[in-house]
Order: structure tokens, then sequence, then C-alpha cells
């Protein structure tokens, strides 16, 4: 799912075309014992106590796509009878009223979850009525020929609140504050199915985790039956193991920066695509090659490539393989962050036998916040 798509889900959760009917809920502690489960009708829950779900729901969609929000595809061997897509599809073909189904599927969370506190389990049916498109890419409302049928999971923490002093209304008094254990927002959870070219894509589920660098493979492939890609950080980490391997250790800081300004060009050029930049082994070797890696590095690049990826098929996204927003330059004393644009300001020289890097300076300069004028004495 692209981001359009998932907005639309998003910022129609509360709205007259997305109809949520059905909800059950578990709460789990730490120990993985149910606690506390319900199963009712969504339009049952009192109008406030609704309003506070419905922000947990829109939560669920929060975060990046292919960083907090990863599109996974089921395995075709989880296609076939008795696989997690046919249990989930089931799931949402009853719209949660099948109860010891719902069962299996708390059970099938709480088995794979890992989780050291305790938390509440939510998981919904819904029916969007998706409106149709004109040639303008304007929404039509009486156009509307499609009919999304999906069911939502999000997970959240439930911690005891703080120690504290309150105000007592009875009392009239300022007294100790009633401890008690509050929901906090979703940490994980996804859609089934997907919402691909505006319509529901059964071979797809998008899954959502507050932590970038806390995927959980163990738990998508309960769930989904699906490997889980490389987290963002561990995509950050795998390309810079493939440069590093690849220019050895001979690197230069005129190279290293080109890539960078490269590779922040790209998703300065993709901005207006709703779907992430994506990278594989053939694009990759082409930003190296331009930004001056040398032929006899370079032959380095395919060894160093297959030792970090498993497949050549797998692609990294831009965003996650290097922070385009700055460019840092650390020392073992000194921490340079410069934006990608104005790379050129810092510059490598040779002085007096010394290997230094040289930064430009303009007519603002500040030291601990404090405007330095003068910067040589004349």
């Amino acid at each position: 799912m692209n981001r359009a798509e998932i907005n639309e889900i998003k910022k129609n959760l509360t709205g007259d075309r997305l109809a949520i009917d059905r909800i059950s809920g578990c709460y789990v502690d730490y120990e993985k014992n149910k606690k506390a489960e319900f199963h009712k009708a969504f339009g049952q829950l009192p109008e406030e106590e609704s309003f506070k779900y419905y922000e947990i729901f829109k939560q669920t969609f929060a975060g990046t796509p292919g960083k907090n929000l990863i599109s996974l595809e089921f395995p075709m061997d989880q296609e076939a009878p008795g696989g997690t897509q046919e249990f989930l599809l089931t799931l949402r073909n009853t719209g949660l009223k099948e109860e010891a189904l719902v069962e299996q599927f708390f059970d099938r969370v709480i088995d794979s979850y890992e989780e050291a506190e305790n938390y509440y389990i939510i998981l919904i049916h819904g029916v969007y009525d998706v409106p149709g498109v004109t040639m303008d890419k304007i929404m039509n409302d009486d156009a509307s020929d499609t009919v999304y049928d999906f069911i939502l999971c999000s997970i959240c923490p439930v911690k005891l609140s703080k120690a504290g002093l309150s105000y007592h209304i009875k009392e009239k008094m300022i007294m100790e504050r009633i401890r008690d254990w509050v929901v906090d927002p979703p940490v994980k959870g996804f859609l089934f199915p997907a919402f691909t070219d505006r319509t529901d894509d059964i071979h797809g589920v998008l899954y959502f985790t507050k932590k970038a660098d806390d995927v959980q493979p163990a738990f998508v492939d309960a769930l989904f039956g699906a490997e889980a890609p490389l987290s963002a950080p561990e995509q950050r980490e795998t390309f810079q193991t493939i440069l590093e391997q690849t220019i050895g250790e001979d690197g230069d800081l005129t190279v290293v920066k080109n890539i960078h300004e490269m590779l922040s060009e790209m998703v300065i050029g993709n901005a207006d695509n709703p779907e992430p930049l994506m990278i594989g082994k053939k694009e990759m070797r082409q930003v190296l090659e331009d930004a001056g890696v040398s032929p006899d590095q370079m032959e380095q690049f395919d060894v160093a490539y297959e030792n970090a990826l498993e497949s050549e098929d797998e692609p990294l996204m831009v965003t996650n393989m290097a922070d385009v927003k700055k460019l840092s330059i650390e020392t073992p004393n000194v921490v340079i962050r410069v934006k990608p644009d104005r790379a050129d300001l810092v510059r490598p020289r040779l002085i007096d036998g010394q290997e230094c890097l040289v930064i430009v300076v303009d007519d603002h300069v500040e030291v601990n916040g404090i405007n330095v004028r003068t910067i040589f004495k004349k």
C-alpha cells in the first residue's frame, strides 16, 4: 500500500462511508494470561468511548511506509487451505461474529507476540464504501461501485499510571491520585486485506510497528506465514556494510559525499510519488559508479552485495539507506552535521602535513548560541 491508499483509509475511519460494525478485545497480562475479553457491536459503545477507539485505530496507520507501515505478501503455501490467509479471510468474512474463531486469533497473537508488560488486543471489522474518482482525480461519492471489507488489529500496551497528587471533587482536597491501568497508543497492528489500487487485495496485508527496529519476525511469521523484511535500521546497516566492503579502508570523503548527495536527489525527485523509492542491485551499482567509486573497488561490489543480502531481488528503501536530511561527518572528538545540498562547505585539506576538514563559513557564526562576528583576530 502506498501513502495515498493508507491515508484514504485513515481519514475515513470516522467518516460516513466507512462503518465499523463489530469489535472484540482481549486484555493480556505480562505472563500471557487473558484477564478480560469482550465481543460486541461497535454501535453499542458509548459515544465518548468510541471516539477513544477511533483515535487508536488512526494511530495504527501512523508512521512512514516502508519503515513503520510495511506491506507484506502471503507466500503461496499460506494461500492454500489451512494457511494463514485462509484463516484471516474466514475471520473477515464472518464479520467477527464467530467468537470461537476470534478466540483462536487472540491465542495466535498471545503465543507469538513478545511483550514484557500487559497489553490490549483490539480487533474490529469494518466496511468502506469506496467512492469513485473522476478523470480529474476528484472523489465522486455518487460513483461508488466497490465495497472494501476489512479487519483491523491494534495492539496497545497497558501501563499503570504514575503516582502523584490530584484534586478530589467530593472531598474538595488535593490527595494522592488513584493509580489505574491506562491503555497507551498502539505499538503493533495490521490491516487485512491490503487496500491496493483502491480495492481489496487478499494477497497482501499492511503491518504496523511503532518502532522501526522492532518488527518481531516470529510474530509476523505466526500471523501471516510471511518472512519479515529487513527493518529500517537493518537496511541502513546493510547498505553501510556493502559500501564499506566495496570501497575498503581507502574510502574517499568526496565519493561518500557524492553518494549521499545522489541519494538525497533521488528522494527529492520521488517526493510526489506516493510509492516509496526502492532500489536493487543494479541501481545501487549505478549510484556507486556515478559517485566515483573506482573500477578496482567496484570489483568487490558483487561479493559485498551477496554477503549482505540473501536475494538480489530484495530492494532497499532509499530513505532507509541513509539519513538523506543531513550529512554527518564524525571524528573521535568532533561531529560535523551539514545539509545535504551544502556538503560542499566541508572540504578535505592537507595543512602543514596534517589531514584536515575545512569548513567554509559566511558572516554568521554561533558558539553555544552566541553570535560570533569575528572568527580571526586581525
